[in-house]
């Protein structure tokens, strides 16, 4: 039995899953609405925090390559951990590109002094990379340790923590201005 993420269960029968992957993945149109159900808030959820002002974008773009690409999944007990390591690589992708087309304007940058600052997460989530924010969110919201954070994102544990340092210091930073 496969656990799933909160809010899942609500959509879908942990016990019911693989069967339901299976049924999707042979092109079931009842199955493919049922776990479109289940996975689009979790994939949100992921998402928003990570691309932030795209991160309905960054969803709908992870949502397409979870079923465009559904029939690679061998395990179906994995779907979850599966959906998360791809909605997070298109979160991160959609981030950047992003960032590359909107330069940032001091003119949007908050005063120190501005006491809006100290209580808006978001703004303070928008001046840290796409790579820290997904390893934040992996860590902080997610639950994952270094070690599965690093399989998700390719990369070494050692590396992952070292991100996750300067994420947090970062976001100290930002939050103490």
């Amino acid at each position: 039995m496969s656990t799933l993420p909160a809010g899942a269960a609500e959509h879908v029968d942990p016990a019911r899953l693989p069967t339901l992957v299976r049924a999707a993945q042979r092109g079931d149109a009842l199955a493919m609405q049922e776990l479109l159900a289940a996975l689009t808030p979790y994939v949100g959820r992921l998402a928003g925090p990570i691309a932030l002002d795209d991160g309905q974008d960054a969803a709908q773009e992870a949502l397409i390559v979870i079923f465009t690409s559904l029939r690679q999944l061998k395990e179906p007990a994995a779907l979850f951990g599966w959906a998360r390591a791809i909605t997070v690589r298109e979160a991160v992708r959609v981030a950047r590109k992003a960032s590359r087309a909107r330069p940032a304007e001091l003119d949007d940058v908050p005063d120190r002094g501005d006491p809006q600052l100290s209580a808006d997460v978001r703004d303070v989530l928008e001046r840290l990379t796409p790579e820290h924010r997904a390893v934040l969110t992996l860590r902080d919201l997610e639950g994952l340790d270094e070690q599965a954070i690093g399989e998700l994102l390719a990369l070494p544990a050692g590396t992952v923590k070292s991100r996750l340092f300067r994420a947090r210091r970062s976001f100290r930073k930002e939050w103490d201005r």
